[in-house]
């Protein structure tokens, strides 16, 4: 598994999206990974609150 450490800077990451856009009946976009809200609240996060997400998808994969 990849993991994903939040860098100490602004820098934001990518967004999660890779155009595969669903959302199932657990929540979440079958792409993704997020849920409405996440999406949703995407660009109003800060950096730091973008890469801690990045690393909740990170684990989402492996359960889901």
């Amino acid at each position: 598994m990849t993991q994903v450490t939040t860098p100490a800077t602004d820098i934001r990451p990518l967004s999660p999206c890779i155009t595969v856009c669903a959302i199932g009946e657990n929540g979440l976009c079958s792409g993704c990974l997020r849920t409405r809200d996440e999406i949703a609240g995407w660009l109003a996060m800060s950096a730091r609150e973008q890469w801690q997400l990045v690393a909740v998808l990170e684990r989402r994969r492996v359960t889901v």
